[in-house]
């Protein structure tokens, strides 16, 4: 039977509706650059601020710069298989690359002068997918928002007379964010400890876990040592890779090791506010233990060319109305693809 012919009015439909679709991404992709809304917080703008807080060096991450690969194996329990029904949480072996850091853009800070630590770690499940995720060794994040973090990297920027941040600008950000405030008094009294072995790193943002029956539970986790903690000491205060130096010698000795553990919201925690700490009396799940046995410096090492997105989750985990989330996956994006284009032209 032959088909009846289409209209011309029809003929045009098909070919608004086909244009539309590349059009729409192209907006899309417009939008996600912040090319349609000059104002709104890019990852764009966001790398930006970074770099006018930490300087430009090419081929580098824009934050938690100076670092070095880490290689072992997360040994799981079992006992947060009721929590989540993520293969890597059912008993085993699942082998990990990972990164332990010091926040800041420049890559030749000295150990010494940065409080904040951090361990990135991926994830490889058997059946291919993937957890990564960013800890940092604080116990809370500086502030709750996008634009406060995008505020606080532009209050950070050294004032060129000094060398150091305005403390107007500094007055001002508390005063737009008050919640900094709690944060800067950790800083003022928090005595850095004198190895990466020895830090308690946490997830700060929450997630939400998937039951085999999919129920949600909204967790946070930290990476809790099996290394007794030692304050730094005036030695290491004159090392500037006093960091890197402790790791290999400690390794050398043995494999170093680190408890997951997971913790449970308890009523009025909120998932979307990582700058609240939930109290310590919340229920906690010990889900098996990371066993690191090599590391590897950065620029021979796997974790060069991975991207630590937070938001690339396994079946069983999932985000939470957290905004940084988002955020901080865009920025990760975008610092990923500069510094890969840098080393392609440049060498580490």
């Amino acid at each position: 039977m032959t088909q009846p012919s289409l209209s011309n009015r029809q003929k045009l439909t098909r070919l608004l509706l086909v244009a539309a679709v590349p059009l729409a991404l192209i907006l899309l992709f417009l939008w996600a650059g912040g090319w349609l809304t000059p104002q709104r917080l890019s990852a764009d703008k966001m790398i930006v601020a970074l770099e006018q807080t930490g300087g430009k060096h090419p081929g580098y991450r824009r934050n938690h710069a100076k670092g070095i690969c880490i290689l072992g194996d997360f040994i799981a329990n079992g006992q947060a298989s009721s929590l989540s029904r993520a293969a890597l949480f059912a008993p085993g072996s699942t082998p990990v690359t990972g990164r332990l850091a010091i926040a800041g853009g420049n890559p030749a800070a000295p150990d010494y002068a940065v409080p904040v630590r951090s361990m990135a770690l991926l994830f490889q499940q058997a059946n291919g997918e993937q957890w990564r995720t960013g800890m940092n060794a604080i116990p809370f994040f500086p502030v709750a928002t996008v634009q406060g973090f995008y505020d606080q990297q532009e209050a950070s920027r050294p004032d060129p007379a000094t060398g150091k941040p305005n403390p107007a600008s500094m007055q001002a950000l508390v005063h737009k964010h008050p919640e900094i405030a709690h944060f800067i008094r950790w800083v003022k009294q928090a005595v850095p400890a004198s190895s990466w072995s020895s830090e308690r790193y946490n997830s700060l943002n929450a997630f939400l876990f998937d039951d085999a029956s999919h129920h949600q539970h909204l967790v946070r986790w930290s990476m809790v040592p099996h290394t007794p903690r030692q304050p730094m000491t005036t030695t290491e205060q004159g090392d500037n890779d006093f960091l890197q130096k402790d790791l290999q010698q400690r390794l050398a000795t043995g494999p170093l090791k680190w408890d997951l553990i997971i913790t449970l919201a308890g009523a009025g925690d909120a998932g979307n506010d990582a700058s609240r700490a939930w109290p310590a009396d919340r229920q906690t799940v010990n889900a098996g233990t990371l066993v690191i046995n090599r590391a590897v410096p950065q620029r021979e090492g796997k974790c060069n060319d991975i991207n630590y997105d937070p938001l690339i989750l396994p079946d069983g985990i999932a985000a939470s109305d957290d905004p940084l989330l988002n955020a901080r996956s865009a920025a990760y994006a975008k610092s990923y693809n500069l510094r890969t284009r840098e080393q392609s032209g440049h060498s580490l």
